[in-house]
């Protein structure tokens, strides 16, 4: 399926031939006058916009609805079971209302540019399904986002059934939301600063992080599920229902997004940081922070634009548009400038093909890097993404470093390789939702192929990470040797495929990796909602201990669940010697309340 998609997509689309393409491979202009032709629709405008390529499409209310559903309905067609192939899109919306059913698919992102969610609203719908051969199966629905806009759905309720890197932010849905198809295996997610007016039913969904989002009510429950600075979160208590409350978010800033005022000026807005916050930042109608015009973003292009013009750009003091695409890079992205923003638009993907890191930022307040995929390449990298120099050391409490969004994958899409993919040496950095996954199928995957050490590597001082998803790097998933660190949920499986114990053993006696690591010199550090997870291959692999930390009165943990999955193998404590093991499918442990 794969391979037929990608031929599909280097067909040309015409509609008086019946050749495919997909549309947005002209620029807006020709694509409303190529539909204007088809539809015998004269005198089509479209809006000023700047140049965003080939993979971006501007959405007008004045537009007809037809002609617009058209292009959505193309771009679904290629997208929908496109799980590793190289086509981004982003799909924009003008403020105004629009009659449509959008569906989405993978590595598409559909966005409203208003100031609120409300001032883009669509009558109809818009739905992420299950992509997985087996219907009603969601456990690969990756790689998609809705963001900044409102939607009501027809029969009063909207399907978003998903997984991993699904961005759902900013988001007004005026009805009721479901996180599953039809009760089908689903294993997200994530939900920021939204509104949902009706009830959201997680249903089969294995675990969820909510922050800052309100709702009328919630039902549902599996085996972690988070609330943080939610007003009205639901009723229970961990184990029975696996709930966990955090009453506000200590410090966060929401994800940088595009806007467009009522007199077609374009900007990024910043939003400002909050501390010890709860519920939406749009109450008002708009967020508070600061505006970038857009012209002071260098747009970059895929094909186009090489790690040295980024550069060269940025030292110039330009921020940073990725539009959609992959952009091979041999040398690293190098963000130095202080309050730098680099915003990734369709999932657009860096991918170092020498052996460097992708990006490294410098130890500068108020960096925010957001909305990007970075892709292992064929060559080891020691690492993909790094957050200040080794060393670091100034403080950044006042106005931290901040990354929204960003997606790493070791594999895949072909052979990738990694040391570490994200390491930060800042210290005060707000991490605020990341999958760090070493790839367990399709091409380039096996245990001496995809490699990857590990996912995180924190040496960092009171760094906050919200939302963290990593899983089956062939170490520590997580390496944590900062003081002072916060995890607000976490999701690991570890890897499936140590082809024997002798392959998978951190110590003497100690079999396999900890997932997440707290170091030895480690005094102070708090997490909350953790489930770690098990799908040995191989029947003779088990793992000592899921959560490994110091014995120490800073150490402090909270609600823990390890899950066998698998027929083989076990995981033989949840944290330390606590917990008791997993054995075989399925098992869940028991609840760990606390530790210690």
């Amino acid at each position: 399926m794969r391979r037929q998609s990608a031929e599909i997509s280097r067909r040309n689309f015409c509609p008086d031939t019946n050749k495919f393409e997909i549309a947005v491979g002209f620029t807006l202009t020709l694509i409303v006058t190529a539909i204007s032709a088809t539809l015998g629709v004269a005198d089509i405008k479209s809006p000023v916009k700047p140049d965003l390529g080939p993979n971006v499409l501007l959405f007008d209310p004045a537009m007809p609805q037809v002609a617009v559903q058209q292009q959505i309905d193309k771009i679904y067609t290629l997208e929908r079971r496109n799980e590793f192939g190289p086509e981004r899109y982003a799909l924009l919306f003008l403020p105004g209302a629009y009659q449509l059913d959008v569906p989405v698919g993978f590595y598409t992102q559909v966005i409203g540019l208003g100031a609120s969610p409300d001032a883009v609203h669509i009558s109809g719908n818009i739905h992420a399904d299950a992509s997985h051969d087996n219907n009603n199966n969601a456990t690969t629905t990756f790689w998609r986002a809705a963001e900044g806009f409102s939607v009501t759905p027809t029969g009063g309720t909207m399907q978003w059934a998903v997984s991993q890197a699904v961005p759902f932010r900013r988001m007004h849905v005026r009805g009721n939301l479901v996180l599953h198809q039809h009760r089908g295996w689903a294993s997200g997610g994530w939900m920021s600063d939204t509104l949902v007016d009706g009830n959201v039913d997680s249903g089969t969904q294995q675990q969820w992080i909510s922050r800052n989002s309100e709702w009328a009510s919630w039902t549902g429950s599996n085996w972690n599920m988070v609330f943080v600075g939610v007003p009205h979160p639901p009723q229970g208590d961990w184990p029975n229902p696996p709930y966990t409350k955090v009453d506000e978010t200590p410090v966060v800033r929401e994800k940088p997004f595009l806007e467009v005022d009522a007199k077609g000026q374009w900007s990024v807005r910043v939003p400002s940081l909050r501390r010890k916050s709860v519920g939406t930042t749009w109450h008002g109608g708009f967020t508070a922070g600061r505006s970038i015009p857009l012209d002071q973003l260098y747009i970059a292009r895929s094909g186009t634009d090489t790690a040295a013009s980024i550069n060269a750009q940025l030292a110039q003091g330009m921020h940073l548009l990725f539009t959609p695409g992959i952009y091979d890079l041999t040398e690293p992205i190098r963000v130095t400038r202080p309050e730098t923003v680099v915003l990734g638009l369709g999932f657009a993907t860096l991918r170092p093909i020498h052996g460097t890191a992708a990006m490294a930022t410098a130890d500068a307040d108020g960096i925010e890097i957001a909305g990007l995929l970075f892709d292992a390449g064929p060559e080891i990298s020691p690492v993909l993404l790094e957050v200040g120099p080794e060393g670091s050391k100034a403080r950044h409490d006042q106005n931290p470093i901040t990354l929204h969004d960003v997606f790493f994958r070791v594999g895949g899409a072909g052979v990738g390789r990694a040391q570490t993919n994200l390491r930060i040496n800042s210290n005060d950095v707000i991490v605020d939702h990341t999958w760090i996954w070493r790839a367990d199928h399709s091409e380039g995957v096996g245990w001496t192929s995809n490699t990857s050490a590990n996912g995180l590597v924190v040496n960092g001082d009171d760094v906050t990470v919200y939302g963290l998803f990593v899983e089956h790097h062939q170490q520590f998933q997580v390496l944590w040797k900062g003081n002072g660190g916060r995890t607000y949920f976490y999701q690991s499986e570890i890897p499936y495929d140590p082809p024997d114990q002798l392959s998978y053993s951190s110590a003497p006696g100690t079999n396999g990796w900890a997932s997440y690591k707290v170091a030895d010199s480690v005094a102070s550090h708090e997490a909350w909602g953790l489930g770690i997870y098990s799908v040995f291959i191989q029947p003779s692999v088990v793992l000592s201990r899921a959560i490994e930390v110091p014995r120490k009165p800073g150490i402090r943990f909270h609600h823990m669940i390890t899950v066998a999955l698998g027929n083989h193998g076990e995981i033989s404590d949840v944290i330390d010697d606590k917990g008791g093991p997993t054995a075989i499918h399925p098992r869940l442990t028991p609840k760990v309340a606390q530790f210690p």
